[in-house]
């Protein structure tokens, strides 16, 4: 698990142990999310009111439901500033993805996103099945190929197929669409994995339910899988000021680009605070089996 060739929060380059258990052949589609909430009621965290103890300094008026929208640029920017090509986007949610005027009704097999932990979590259990952790869904999306960059190998372009929804072109002005997609796109469009699962990089990040810490915590050469990891305390994950605790997503995006994120490998990790909803975060499930 693990890589020393990359970010330093992969690092050290290390073996654990799973346990038996099933994970989900692709993300969460929007119709699966649609049948949940009109099964339940449920209200996602983008839509419901935000709490003022959880943003402190900020004016209540912007204190408004939605989600994280990711907006190109025009231009050539910082990429050290991620705050250039993400807004705020009032009444965005997982069926306004990009706020009022935006819909997912043509959408039916893609990736549901602006769902946050606690929202993927509700998923889960509705189904009987619950998020994977971290070393889970690492070991499944390796495919059996342990140490490779990719799902499928090392080479990014085997024969020069393109093998994931990413990023294509001058990242974060100029999207080409090589690949045949701007933003997600359906599951289970690009090749499985050794395992035959879809999407397990690009497309959409994948929450799990590690809490995020800036290195793998190792205990000697080899490490049980701890699960969730509850050993942790969740406000260590938090960013300095925050209260809010970050968890590991997993996967990569379709905004991964070889210039900014070369993220698009099982062996990468992203901290993110779990009440946050965004335009690139999905999930998948996961269950023990016995």
């Amino acid at each position: 698990m693990g890589s020393s060739e990359f970010y330093p929060d992969e690092t050290p380059v290390h073996e654990r142990t799973v346990g038996p258990f099933e994970i989900d052949v692709h993300p969460v589609t929007n119709e699966q999310f649609a049948a949940f909430v009109d099964a339940t009621g449920y209200v996602t965290v983008a839509e419901r009111p935000l709490d003022p103890a959880d943003f402190p300094g900020a004016d209540p008026a912007d204190l408004v439901p939605g989600g994280l929208v990711f907006t190109p640029t025009d231009g050539p920017v910082d990429l050290r500033d991620w705050r250039q090509w993400w807004r705020w986007g009032a009444g965005a949610s997982w069926r306004h993805p990009f706020g009022p005027g935006s819909s997912v009704d043509d959408k039916p097999t893609h990736p549901v996103v602006q769902v946050s932990f606690a929202d993927a979590s509700a998923y889960a259990a509705w189904v009987g099945r619950r998020l994977p952790t971290e070393v889970e869904f690492e070991f499944a999306a390796r495919g059996g190929l342990d140490g490779a960059r990719f799902p499928w190998g090392d080479e990014e372009r085997p024969g020069g197929r393109l093998m994931v929804n990413r990023w294509q072109g001058s990242f974060p002005y100029r999207n080409t669409g090589a690949e045949g997609w701007v933003g997600t796109s359906p599951v289970m469009t690009f090749p499985a994995n050794g395992y035959g699962l879809f999407d397990v990089v690009g497309n959409v990040w994948e929450w799990t339910t590690d809490f995020y810490t800036s290195r793998h915590e190792v205990a000697g050469q080899v490490a049980v899988n701890p699960g969730a990891r509850e050993n942790l305390l969740a406000g260590a994950s938090a960013e300095p000021g925050s209260r809010i605790p970050r968890r590991v997503l997993k996967g990569g995006s379709h905004l991964c680009s070889p210039e900014y994120c070369l993220r698009y490998r099982p062996a990468a990790r992203s901290p993110q605070a779990d009440d946050t909803a965004t335009t690139h975060i999905g999930f998948r499930c996961a269950r023990d089996v016995t």
